[in-house]
């Protein structure tokens, strides 16, 4: 489909914004929800009423792509519109001193490291954004390499290597695939225009009950708030061994850095200034790639219809967790969807409802930070009582931890209060496990990695259930964005 012709303020209708086509178009480079953050900014700052012409023209500068070019059997259109934010690895437009400052060397695998889905309300009071995990066990549909131009039948494959294998147009067909979500837009962001931007903007603010620590991305944040620049933010979003929920841990924390910058675009004035309002869009805009129908027009209508839009007009979400480490042969370890609770988020983008369900009946479970289904555990006893670590393992699986299912015999059989010992890295992972176990103690290893130990004693060996708070719930949790930001 051609683009539309451009239109004058005077020559548009009044009317209530409807979700156009998809188009074509794709561009690649960094990761994340971050830019999906940025550009979900420029539709908050178009809600000031700014004028047209500030901005008319600026789209001319977006890279453009088609990421739906002959695609058929589509998944049928909802109401609303359905963005698909994508951040790949590419770094060639990162300098040297940014790439040492940042820690940004290392090959890129020329795939999605972030993938979003941002649903859109039709009556646009309400903004819905979806994390797919960049491991997520996936299938494509039948597609043509884009390297070797080879037929490929659908086959399974980590979500975020669709990019690499069939570029833009495979990763939207995969998502829609998998989902059943049609995909209106989509939007791909890099390394440096996220920097610039989060610049632009002054700097967003995040909260941090604890120290937050990577070795791989530089990340060193004591607890407290913080308003990080383009550079640290970088890191905050980057992050996946900060703790032990890795890859689920680092979407959690993109989420709040998003909610927090819709919190500074519609707080700080900057929608009342229409000099700070161009550079920004000029900065967002300037910097991503995207398919033809999505531009200032689309931006334009879709902030005027979004003038009361704040931070708790924002709901975020991750993928419901069935399995951590599914294996695949050729593949290697993914993360595989919970079908059930999964469609039914789905579903809501497709209905146009909220993420949220109705609330959960209490239940006794005790409250940890760590979901149990994030966190790995060797079980090994440290009695002469045959089978208890078999007993623990069995307990702890059960309430959902990740154990090895190879409970071991301890070197000392003479222990009297269960012990877990952990990595100090790992230590947040290390309470929710001790909160499962009454009695135990905890003991620091450094060096242990994230699989923790459970060493069963003769006092204190029986398990109770825990559940992870709402923000850190595996991946189930549907949050609003006034409740992860500082706000």
């Amino acid at each position: 489909m051609s683009p539309a012709p451009p239109r004058s303020p005077s020559s548009r209708p009044a009317r209530r914004p409807q979700p156009r086509p998809a188009g074509p178009a794709p561009r690649r480079r960094p990761r994340w929800a971050m830019r999906a953050a940025m550009t979900l900014s420029v539709v908050v700052l178009a809600s000031a009423g700014i004028g047209h012409s500030l901005v008319s023209g600026l789209d001319s500068g977006i890279a453009r792509v088609d990421p739906f070019k002959d695609m058929k059997n589509r998944p049928r259109a909802g109401h609303g519109m359905n963005v698909l934010m994508v951040g790949t690895d590419g770094r060639d437009r990162i300098t040297e001193a940014e790439r040492r400052r940042y820690r940004l060397g290392g090959a890129p695998c020329h795939c999605t490291d972030t993938l979003m889905i941002v649903h859109i309300s039709e009556d646009r009071d309400r903004a819905s954004v979806v994390s797919l995990p960049r491991d997520s066990y996936a299938e494509t549909p039948p597609h043509t390499d884009r390297t070797t131009g080879e037929e490929h039948h659908g086959h399974p494959i980590k979500i975020n290597a669709a990019y690499a294998e069939g570029g833009p147009q495979l990763t939207v067909r995969t998502v829609e695939h998998m989902t059943h979500v049609k995909i209106d837009h989509y939007l791909e962001v890099d390394f440096t225009s996220f920097m610039k931007t989060v610049d632009v903007l002054g700097g967003v603010r995040i909260c941090t009950d604890r120290r937050l620590t990577d070795s791989y991305t530089g990340l060193d944040l004591a607890p407290g708030d913080h308003t990080l620049r383009g550079g640290e933010a970088l890191r905050y979003v980057r992050s996946r061994h900060a703790d032990a929920s890795s890859d689920l841990g680092r979407m959690k924390r993109q989420q709040r850095f998003l909610a927090g910058l819709v919190d500074r675009a519609t707080s700080s004035g900057i929608l009342l200034n229409p000099l700070r309002f161009r550079d920004v869009t000029r900065a967002v805009l300037g910097s991503v790639r995207a398919d033809r129908g999505f531009g200032t027009d689309e931006l334009l209508d879709l902030g005027r219809a979004m003038r009361t839009f704040s931070p708790s007009s924002s709901e975020f979400a991750t993928v419901p967790i069935g399995r951590m480490g599914y294996a695949v042969k050729g593949i290697g370890s993914t993360v595989k969807w919970d079908p059930v609770r999964a469609e039914r988020l789905f579903r809501a983008l497709r209905d146009d409802r909220p993420l949220a369900a109705a609330p959960r009946r209490r239940d006794r479970a005790v409250r940890v930070e760590v979901a149990p289904q994030q966190i790995r555990v060797q079980v090994e006893n440290g009695t002469r009582t045959p089978g208890l670590a078999r007993q623990v393992d069995t307990a702890l699986r059960a309430t959902g931890f990740r154990t090895t299912g190879q409970p071991a015999t301890a070197r000392d059989t003479s222990v009297r209060r269960t012990v877990v010992s952990h990595d100090p890295r790992w230590d947040r992972s290390a309470k929710s496990l001790a909160a499962a176990l009454p009695g135990s103690v905890l003991r620091p290893v450094p060096g242990l990695g994230p699989t923790l130990k459970v060493t069963a004693g003769t006092e204190s060996h029986q398990v109770r259930r825990v559940r992870a708070d709402a923000p850190d719930r595996g991946g189930s949790a549907v949050v609003r964005g006034d409740e992860v930001s500082c706000a």
